[in-house]
């Protein structure tokens, strides 16, 4: 790897760095107005008293599983699979490895916040803290926008070879989080400020573990 190769590699680091920080101050910043019942908390029961719709049949069938592009364990089976096969292409472990530190630190992250807010359902039509509710910050937010975005990452980082371009799916990233909150907001399963916090806080997780990346070299990977 050239000096100039290096540098860039540096280069890229500190603004992960950087951007992840301030994503994180947004998340703390979410974070004290739902304590605090600041403004965000009003927009978020402002929300709440609109009609939602009501979908059956087809049409919540389908609501259902645009969620599912949040859920848990199908976006971390579908991460694992394809940084498997990544990582046998290249023979490297580094897709395997950032994936899993990914998951490791979302469950680690969201999970301990979940537990200490302790907020409840908007579905419940009560919105208490340290009730022993797991609403904020939204896990499958969250969990949309870490692990597609990850993969979207992987996925630039190993077919960015000279003469070629990589493929950049970072728009499609995007509009599978978008989908998934306001699938959330309609279903009534989330507060905005819970889906706002989850992508706050699944966009500074993986800006970090880019920054990780970009800080360790590697002859295998292309870019």
């Amino acid at each position: 790897m050239t000096t100039d190769q290096l540098m860039k590699r540096r280069h890229e680091m500190f603004h992960a760095l950087r951007v992840s920080g301030l994503l994180f101050l947004g998340f703390l910043f979410i974070t004290q107005q739902v304590i605090t019942r600041g403004w965000l908390y009003h927009l978020d029961h402002y929300i709440l008293d609109l009609k939602n719709p009501k979908f059956k049949g087809l049409a919540g069938h389908i609501l259902i599983g645009l969620d599912d592009l949040g859920l848990r364990w199908f976006t971390a089976t579908v991460l694992l699979i394809c940084a498997a096969i990544i990582s046998w292409r290249f023979k490297s472990f580094r897709p395997i490895n950032l994936s899993i530190l990914a998951l490791v630190s979302l469950n680690l992250v969201v999970g301990a916040t979940k537990i200490y807010i302790g907020r409840t359902k908007p579905r419940l039509y009560i919105d208490d803290l340290q009730a022993g509710g797991m609403s904020y910050p939204s896990g499958h937010a969250s969990n949309a926008l870490i692990t597609w975005g990850l993969l979207a990452y992987l996925i630039y980082r190993y077919t960015n070879r000279a003469p070629f371009e990589g493929i950049k799916l970072y728009p499609i990233v995007g509009l599978i989080t978008t989908t998934v909150v306001i699938v959330s907001l309609i279903r009534n399963t989330h507060w905005f400020s819970d889906l706002l916090g989850g992508v706050f806080i699944g966009g500074a997780l993986l800006v970090a573990i880019i920054a990780i990346d970009r800080f360790f070299p590697s002859d295998k990977q292309p870019s």
